[in-house]
């Protein structure tokens, strides 16, 4: 902002159109950011312990911002006893010290921040870790005491109170009530844990627990946080009744309840009092598109993960109808859509896409199933161009940059997902996307770790990966991770590719093809035989080679 003096008076210019367009455009950075998620148990061990940490980070963020990402999204950070890979915290103001420390923390935002990428945070705010002290407040005092008002602590049913207080069932398996010991060591009452017994669901009525997450908030926009990723954010109420799922209540009594979004305008008001460029993203898992739009209203979130375009199948006309119908739903309220194709709770894409059923359910029941690698590997290729390709933000899960496929095949005494235990085997969890990055040389631990180290890592690398290393797929043009670093390069530098609209244009029947922008055009070859080109004035990119000037089966290419 420009100061005029006059007679010793200072008086602020109103900044001119373009400046304040620049300055809008940047306090909106998250709505056509590429943004990096970074799970840390699984990116870069820095001490060779065998699990991921922040210095390990910090050492990669040249090539995090090489590879062109804008934002970087941190799965939780905090204090944790792990029941649920740091979704159950202890501390919502500290560092897990496997992980490092505030210091780190606060370094590693600095650092993130001096080359160009913003920082996002995840917040979990329907529940906590039982270790978290209010909990373990809560357990050592009196039934209707405070310290239990901010928890659902309720009696039992029957005459002994030995029935849970309702028949709700845990999303993890099994029910979701969990009977304490009074005092005198006799049996309690229960509490409600929509996810594992570890992590106890807060009470939202509670102002309490309102006044400590909007403080939570402050704490880490305070150190430099851009974003916040919330978690579960459509569960965070419940119906204080406590009905039965059974007798099928309307509305629902914990998914998506009007009252919710009481908590994001809140919340939204602390994000606003920051200058106007943090930004809230919340996984919503909402099948009602209108009611997924309610919270999108300029007072609430900002934007949130778009799981029907991840589950969708590798089918041109489920892509196009997903595709259009997110476009729908955001348009009213302004928000931007975003694209995801995996994540650090499903399946990496490149198995899914080379199974005989490309969708995605959260039951896996596609494990163990025949994977054609290589088809799934050509159509990640392909899918990664058409994402990019979308109007709004993208996010590109750890991994998948460099191919990495779903590792099946790790020993049950390994796996930690509490899925796995809780469903007794029968879902295997989440632990194989979850497998530690591969860095360099032939054999594990492929430079996760330091040469050498003590440790091997928490999770078992495939020997398949030795050519699927960071080392081995730079400079290789026909290398997935080069695919990457060109695609977000160009999306980057062509304005038509940022969040805004996109035309469709005629195509056969299992092809994909629009426009973005004046003059940059994609098409995607889902169809079992090759076809022609539109006319066009230059290649921009590919996903494939072409076969005698016509785009493959299971091929994307980016025209001028």
């Amino acid at each position: 902002m420009t100061q005029v003096e006059d007679k010793g008076l200072r008086t602020a210019e109103p900044p001119t159109a373009d400046v304040a367009d620049a300055a809008d455009a940047a306090a909106a950075w998250w709505r056509s950011a590429a943004i990096y998620q970074v799970y840390t148990r699984s990116f870069a061990d820095s001490d060779g312990d065998g699990v991921g940490d922040l210095p390990g980070v910090r050492a990669k963020l040249p090539y995090l911002a090489a590879l062109g990402i804008q934002a970087i999204w941190f799965n939780p950070w905090y204090p944790s006893p792990m029941a649920d890979a740091g979704y159950d915290i202890a501390d919502y103001r500290d560092i897990e010290p496997v992980f490092g420390t505030l210091a780190d923390a606060d370094a590693l935002i600095a650092e993130a921040h001096a080359l160009g990428i913003k920082v996002i945070i995840d917040i979990v705010p329907n529940h906590c870790s039982d270790r978290h002290a209010w909990f373990q407040a809560a357990l050592a005092a009196e039934p209707g005491s405070p310290e239990r008002a901010r928890f659902w602590f309720r009696p039992g049913r029957g005459e002994d109170g030995s029935l849970p207080p309702n028949d709700w069932q845990s999303i993890f398996g099994g029910p979701a009530w969990t009977r304490v010991r009074a005092a005198d060591g006799t049996p309690g009452e229960w509490y409600l844990h929509l996810f594992a017994p570890e992590q106890p669901d807060f009470n939202w009525t509670s102002p309490a627990v309102r006044a400590e997450f909007e403080d939570v908030l402050r704490f880490w926009f305070d150190r430099g946080a851009d974003g916040i990723r919330i978690d579960s954010a459509a569960l965070l109420t419940k119906d204080p009744e406590l009905p039965d799922l059974a007798s099928d209540p309307r509305p629902h009594p914990y998914e998506d309840r009007d009252d919710v979004h009481e908590i994001y305008r809140a919340w939204r008001r602390v994000a606003e009092s920051y200058g106007g460029d943090r930004a809230l993203i919340g996984e919503l898992w909402i099948p009602d598109p209108e009611r997924f739009t309610h919270y999108f209203h300029d007072d609430e979130l900002h934007s949130a993960f778009n799981f029907p375009y991840l589950c969708s199948a590798w089918d041109a006309a489920e892509l196009r109808s997903v595709i259009d119908a997110t476009i729908r739903i955001h348009a009213p309220v302004d928000a931007p859509p975003t694209w995801v194709l995996s994540n650090h709770d499903v399946d990496r894409h490149v198995t899914r896409y080379g199974r005989a059923d490309t969708s995605f359910g959260m039951d896996r029941r596609e494990h163990g199933r025949p994977v054609d690698v290589e088809l799934g590997t050509r159509r990640a290729r392909a899918a990664a161009m058409l994402t990019f390709a979308l109007p709004g933000a993208v996010y590109v899960y750890q991994g998948d940059e460099l191919g990495l496929w779903e590792v099946e095949g790790i020993p049950s005494e390994l796996r930690q997902d509490p899925i796995w235990q809780r469903t007794g085997g029968t879902d295997p969890g989440r632990d194989g996307c979850r497998v530690p990055l591969p860095w360099s040389g032939q054999a594990a631990p492929f430079g996760f770790s330091p040469a050498g180290a003590p440790a091997r890592p928490w999770l078992p690398q495939p020997a398949g990966w030795s050519g699927l290393t960071v080392e081995t797929q730079t400079g290789d043009p026909r290398s997935m991770l080069e695919l990457y670093r060109a695609a977000l390069r160009i999306r980057r530098e062509e304005t038509g590719l940022a969040d805004g609209p996109m035309r469709w244009m005629p195509s056969a029947e299992a092809v994909l093809d629009f426009v973005r922008g004046d003059s940059l055009r994609c098409v995607v070859n889902l169809s079992a035989a090759a076809v022609g080109l539109p006319q066009h004035r230059e290649i921009v990119l590919q996903s494939a080679d072409l076969v005698e000037g016509m785009l493959p089966p299971d091929a994307a290419v980016w025209l001028r």
